[in-house]
């Protein structure tokens, strides 16, 4: 892949300028590349107009009413070349989701197979951390009232923050490591070009530490954001400061959720475009710019795709997990802290493997197409992309849209 900032196609010429005849998408038009030119000599504008008929008399009836084949005067536009998972062309919701799909069913074994890699050593960590690192639940008093109340509460909210923190860790670094592999996977797909494991890791290798600085500083920025919205109504500890803190966290969620759905594409362009962290966060903020509700749209459905597929996994696994372990169901929802046994730990831990299975590898091709899309969308990424094809008509004096 090309270090110059723009996605260079996969399998394109490398940065030591080999293999220079090898068409590969022109950079991106945000001042960070090379920016596209209009052709010199463009085509006059079109007017509609019948097909005439040459022969004279009567036109022949249009197909469906009873005649012959239909001629090409009367055809709609043209299928957009689909040399890959997806057509080169604006794409729509469900083109997308299937796209994701698609890729991860051709490429199963390369993408589902490091997933599923990933995520068993994952859950395995996890398993032993929750056995003999994190400390037990607070067992909270149903009784208790007033300031014994709210100690025992701050003291719930504090082990569990201690609890979800290491796990959540461990969640992240592997969605990073799925995310940097499937990106490639992804953009080989676009192409329709295969791909192996050995080959997109190798690509995807030197952009894992500066994905892990780009999640970490998104993450620095989100928890900043939070402890200026919450921050002054805590200081005044009073129910003034309550009601203050309350509404500072409900500006907060509202200023994240922005910045989250504007961040969305960071990943795919530092991976694809070679981009810094901060120029990775500027490119995802433009793209986006214009197209936000849209995005926010089609993220919401996707997180409530894996939502719902985590729900129907995690309910048998977590019945046969209780069943296993001699839990008793009330133990789960009482007051006190339910003492789990191995059982119950490695029978949950199969359904969160099988889960994250899938829900890395799809989460990763949604961010991957949706990128592709705003690029074509805004850039006529689409023609730079049917050139490193080679598809005929999309010679490098094709105007750009």
């Amino acid at each position: 892949m090309n270090d110059s900032p723009g996605w260079a196609s996969p399998g394109s010429a490398p940065s030591d300028g080999k293999e220079k005849a090898i068409p590969r998408p022109s950079g991106p038009q945000d001042g960070s590349g090379p920016t596209g030119q209009w052709s010199p000599e463009q085509p006059p504008p079109g007017q509609w107009s019948p097909p005439s008929n040459p022969g004279g008399g009567t036109r022949p009836p249009a197909p469906g009413w009873g005649g012959g084949p239909q001629r090409q005067g009367w055809a709609g536009p043209p299928l957009a070349a689909k040399p890959g998972v997806i057509p080169l062309r604006p794409l729509s919701l469900g083109e997308i989701l299937d796209g994701s799909v698609s890729a991860l069913r051709a490429h199963w074994r390369t993408a589902l197979g490091f997933s599923l890699t990933i995520s068993v050593v994952t859950q395995i960590a996890a398993i032993l951390m929750q056995r003999y690192l994190l400390p037990e639940p607070t067992s909270i008093d149903p009784n208790a009232t007033g300031a014994e109340a709210l100690r025992q509460t701050a003291d719930s909210a504090r082990s569990t923050l201690l609890s979800l923190a290491p796990v959540s860790l461990l969640s992240m670094i592997a969605t990073l490591f799925t995310a940097s592999v499937v990106t490639v996977i992804i953009s080989r797909s676009v192409l329709g070009r295969p791909t192996t494991l050995a080959d997109s890791w190798a690509e995807a290798r030197p952009r894992v530490l500066p994905l892990l600085g780009l999640t970490v500083l998104v993450a620095v920025i989100m928890a900043s954001v939070m402890a200026v919205g919450i921050g002054p109504g805590l200081l005044l500890g009073s129910e003034a400061g309550a009601a203050l803190a309350f509404l500072g966290f409900a500006a907060a969620c509202v200023v994240m959720l922005w910045l989250n759905v504007s961040f969305a594409l960071a990943a795919p362009a530092l991976m694809l475009e070679r981009q810094s962290i901060v120029a990775a966060l500027r490119r995802s903020a433009k793209l986006v710019r214009g197209a936000w509700w849209r995005t926010f749209g089609i993220l919401a459905l996707t997180y409530l795709l894996t939502f719902l597929l985590t729900f129907l996994v995690s309910i048998p696994f977590g019945i046969i997990a209780v069943i296993a372990d001699g839990t008793e169901v009330s133990d789960l929802f009482g007051g006190t802290a339910p003492s789990v046994g191995w059982p119950f730990l490695i029978v949950t831990g199969i359904g969160e493997v099988i889960v994250s299975t899938l829900i890395y590898p799809f989460v990763a091709g949604v961010m991957a197409l949706l990128y592709v899309d705003q690029r074509i969308r805004r850039e006529a990424l689409d023609l730079d992309l049917a050139r490193a094809v080679g598809l005929p008509g999309y010679g490098d004096n094709t105007p750009r849209s």
